[in-house]
């Protein structure tokens, strides 16, 4: 079972590539732009860690930090800032945070507080090193895909799609949603790009590509990769 964090963080592009990274390593990410949104999402995502900026639009990690402690959530906090003054740190821990990192960190700095926490609090990441994908094997941090024991040839961009759509198996996702979430939806790309790379994975991941019994095409509507 995967570890779920959520990300408080205003900064879209911020908030998007930790929410990234993050799943990569095989954590379940949920994200919230304000203090308000991070309160719901708290009460309704039970994460199990909480990445918190300390400045926010409606308020500030602080607060927010403190209300949910006398709430009584137990989590672990990890508090983010641009700041970097001993006076907010102190003000930080004396609230309840468990650690504190100011922008800008490191991804591995960030990883290694995050899993030492985890273990710390008995909670193990999820596992997205090697998940199987029809006939295929998957890793994403090595960007390996492997058939009958050998290596693939695979490029980024076909990791970055099977990646998206392994976090959502089970799930119809458009030719637009792929667009958007993978390419970025540059004016340049057509959906017919999206149908040509699929095409590509399906000759690595099934037996018979022509007729493909993982990743499916629903009709009208877009792709589905099976469960497995």
């Amino acid at each position: 079972m995967s570890a779920t964090i959520l990300v408080i963080e205003d900064d879209p592009a911020m908030s998007a590539g930790l929410k990234d990274n993050l799943e990569i390593e095989g954590y379940r990410v949920l994200t919230a732009g304000t203090a308000r949104q991070g309160r719901e999402a708290v009460l309704t995502g039970k994460p199990d860690l909480i990445l918190m900026d300390l400045m926010l639009p409606d308020g500030d990690g602080v607060s927010l930090c403190r209300s949910l402690r006398a709430q009584g959530m137990r989590q672990p906090i990890i508090m983010l800032t641009a700041r970097g003054a001993e006076m907010d740190k102190v003000l930080g821990f004396e609230v309840g945070a468990d650690d504190y990192l100011v922008k800008p960190f490191g991804l591995r700095e960030l990883l290694a507080r995050i899993h030492a926490r985890l273990r710390r609090d008995g909670v193990a990441p999820g596992e997205l090193e090697t998940l199987t994908v029809g006939v295929a094997a998957v890793d994403f941090r090595r960007h390996q895909l492997v058939r009958d024991g050998m290596p693939l040839e695979v490029s980024a961009k076909e990791l970055e799609l099977l990646r998206y759509l392994v976090m959502h198996r089970g799930e119809v996702v458009s030719r637009e949603d792929l667009l958007t979430e993978v390419w970025g939806h540059q004016r340049e790309i057509a959906t017919r790009t999206v149908d040509n790379f699929i095409v590509r994975l399906r000759k690595k991941i099934e037996a018979d590509p022509a007729e493909p019994h993982y990743l499916v095409t629903v009709h009208g509507s877009g792709y589905k990769l099976i469960e497995q």
